[in-house]
């Protein structure tokens, strides 16, 4: 699941850069487009505007129109017209992209046209087209935008196409294993290898064929570079180039975390493992020690219910003791076991007062809670038929108390602490919270805040 989930965050970022990268190395293109949709429309706002008027009269030439790979050309005039002023020297009229669309105009087209006067020492440049190889233009054409956007959308649509093809190559199948200088070089070199099969297949405008819309190889063979389609690609590659490394180095870090959390969670499991093992051997020695009390006295049916609550207890701390967490109902479950072990023993003297809120009978709690607390009470305080002992087990919201009066024995028996310890620790390592001990004079507390269940 997790694996899915990354590789679908990594297809959703590959077609983000991809969009940007595409976005960037069309600016300009993008730039053009837009000043020629604002230039033509101020012409056709300016033509209406001067519709009530008697257009001017323009010199007229006439001549073979050269186009070059950019788009613009030239015409080259056999004839001009008698208007034109005879200290004005021409030997060539510029013809811009512009019309070139707008008129549909050829390489080798031979044309007739109104010439605008040069500025600032340049060259005349066209006005209108009268005649197209031989055929009569009575009006200009509208400018042939479709034919533009169609030009972007194979622009735009090949460069995202390009940069996500050579992102996935760069990030496709990444794992620790594969996270190399050797391995990176070798996706670098593929995508370089992409990049270059790709080019012959990029789209351009073929200005001398009328602006149409081209691949790379349909190119001459003499002029099969592109410099502009070049560049572009080039971008592309090093952007993915780039990617990939930082891509790799931040998987790399997320491996390094990934692995130091799973360290850290068997460190604390090695630590709980050896609690546990500290607290059956203490449980273990007190069982035989009463067991073998019940044999000496010979009594057998009281053994024999021992020995079944014991098989029981054994049997929930073979099954839970390894486990992190368990439910409120089931340690209860086990604390009427374990307690009538005690029973057994401290018969008409030791009593266990439960009071569970039912509702929290399926919130957890570290397993073999209860067993610690009620070995120490047993073990610490004086149980006789004339001070019976009361171990009080409750609910208050969503804590659980274990609570005794004190009744100290005259003969202390020696105390290691461990029990109390190792139930301390085990509550900071599974639930990362602490419990509270409370000791008056009197009385012994222990406050114990339960887990509310996932689900």
């Amino acid at each position: 699941m997790n694996m899915l989930r990354r590789k679908r965050s990594t297809t959703v970022i590959n077609i983000l850069i991809a969009i940007v990268i595409t976005l960037a190395v069309n600016f300009s293109y993008i730039l053009v487009m837009i000043a020629e949709q604002r230039e033509n429309s101020s012409s056709t706002t300016s033509t209406q505007q001067r519709q009530p008027q008697e257009p001017p009269q323009r010199p007229e030439a006439e001549g073979v129109l050269h186009l070059s790979k950019d788009g613009y050309g030239y015409i080259i005039p056999d004839n001009i017209s008698q208007e034109v002023p005879d200290d004005t020297h021409i030997d060539s009229i510029f013809v811009s992209n512009r019309k070139v669309y707008q008129y549909r105009l050829s390489d080798g087209d031979t044309i007739r046209c109104t010439i605008h006067p040069p500025r600032g020492g340049s060259n005349p440049f066209l006005g209108e087209v009268l005649i197209q190889n031989g055929n009569e233009i009575p009006a200009p054409p509208v400018y042939d935008r479709p034919r533009r956007d169609q030009d972007m959308t194979w622009q735009m649509l090949y460069y995202f196409t390009l940069t996500l093809l050579l992102l996935t190559i760069m990030t496709a199948r990444f794992d620790v294993n594969n996270f190399s200088t050797r391995r990176y070089l070798i996706r670098c070199s593929a995508a370089i290898l992409a990049a270059f099969a790709c080019y012959f297949i990029a789209p351009f405008i073929n200005w001398q064929a009328g602006g149409k819309v081209m691949m790379i190889w349909q190119h001459e063979p003499n002029i099969m570079i592109d410099y502009m389609v070049i560049m572009k690609c080039l971008v592309a590659v090093t952007v993915a180039v780039l990617y990939g490394r930082i891509y790799g180095m931040l998987f790399e870090q997320q491996k390094i975390q990934l692995e130091n959390e799973r360290l850290r969670s068997e460190n604390l499991q090695t630590q709980y493992n050896l609690l546990m093992g500290q607290i059956s051997p203490h449980f273990f020695f007190n069982s035989l020690n009463s067991l073998s009390m019940l044999v000496r006295e010979q009594n057998e049916e009281k053994a024999l219910a021992y020995i079944d609550q014991l098989s029981y207890t054994f049997r929930y701390i073979i099954q839970n003791g390894q486990n992190t967490n368990t439910t409120l109902a089931d340690e209860m479950e086990f604390t009427q076991a374990y307690g009538e072990l005690f029973k057994v023993r401290y018969a008409d003297k030791l009593f266990f007062d439960i009071d569970i809120d039912p509702k929290y009978n399926e919130w957890t709690l570290p397993a073999l809670t209860m067993q610690p607390l009620i070995g120490n009470a047993v073990k610490h305080n004086t149980i006789t038929r004339k001070q019976p002992f009361h171990i009080s087990i409750r609910t208050e919201g969503s804590t659980l108390i274990v609570s005794n009066r004190k009744a100290p024995k005259l003969e202390q028996e020696p105390s290691t602490g461990i029990g109390l310890k190792n139930l301390r620790s085990r509550w900071q390592l599974i639930t990362g919270h602490d419990i509270e001990i409370k000791e008056t004079e009197t009385e012994f507390i222990v406050r114990l805040p339960l887990q509310k269940p996932d689900n």
